[in-house]
């Protein structure tokens, strides 16, 4: 390479000069700019650091707070349901109860008018009895003239009465 030709005094001082050169800046860069340098790479490097421990502590509190509000949902979720299968089942209860009283007061009254209809019963067949007993007179009467026997009268009206309801 020609331009490497160390016969040439020239070359020789180039590159003496060149390593004189190369060895100040290395010593100026080495010495001053390259801490400075290290100085804030290690500064931002710690920043950094110091950023991503207090995401990761904020991200484990918001963690703990969404779980902890997820719980609170489902205790909520479940006392609520609670509540509503208690008020059902009270509601059911009351419900039950006030059948069971209805119930109650239309047997009462279904026997009242039972017995109501029994007496009215008893009062209708005796007063059509009665009348059975009146008219049968009445006709034996009109037919005959003469004034029947009361005992056969109401004898002949009982045992018709009995024929009439077998």
């Amino acid at each position: 390479m020609p331009q490497l030709d160390f016969s040439n005094p020239l070359t020789i001082a180039q590159v003496v000069w060149m390593a004189i050169i190369f060895g100040a800046l290395y010593y100026v860069l080495a010495r001053y700019t390259l801490p400075q340098v290290a100085e804030v790479v290690d500064g931002r490097a710690n920043r950094i650091a110091g950023d991503l421990d207090s995401a990761r502590a904020a991200k484990a509190q918001s963690d703990a707070a969404i779980a902890e509000v997820n719980e609170a949902g489902r205790r909520a979720s479940a006392e609520a349901q609670a509540a509503i299968n208690n008020a059902i089942a009270q509601v059911k209860a009351e419900a039950q109860e006030q059948s069971r009283a209805a119930d109650e007061r239309l047997n009462q009254q279904l026997e009242e008018a039972e017995k109501r209809i029994g007496e009215a019963r008893r009062a209708a067949m005796g007063a059509l009895r009665e009348v059975a007993r009146d008219t049968a007179g009445a006709l034996i009467t009109r037919l005959t003239g003469q004034a029947p026997d009361p005992s056969a009268v109401q004898g002949a009206v009982e045992g018709a009465m009995a024929a009439a309801r077998s």
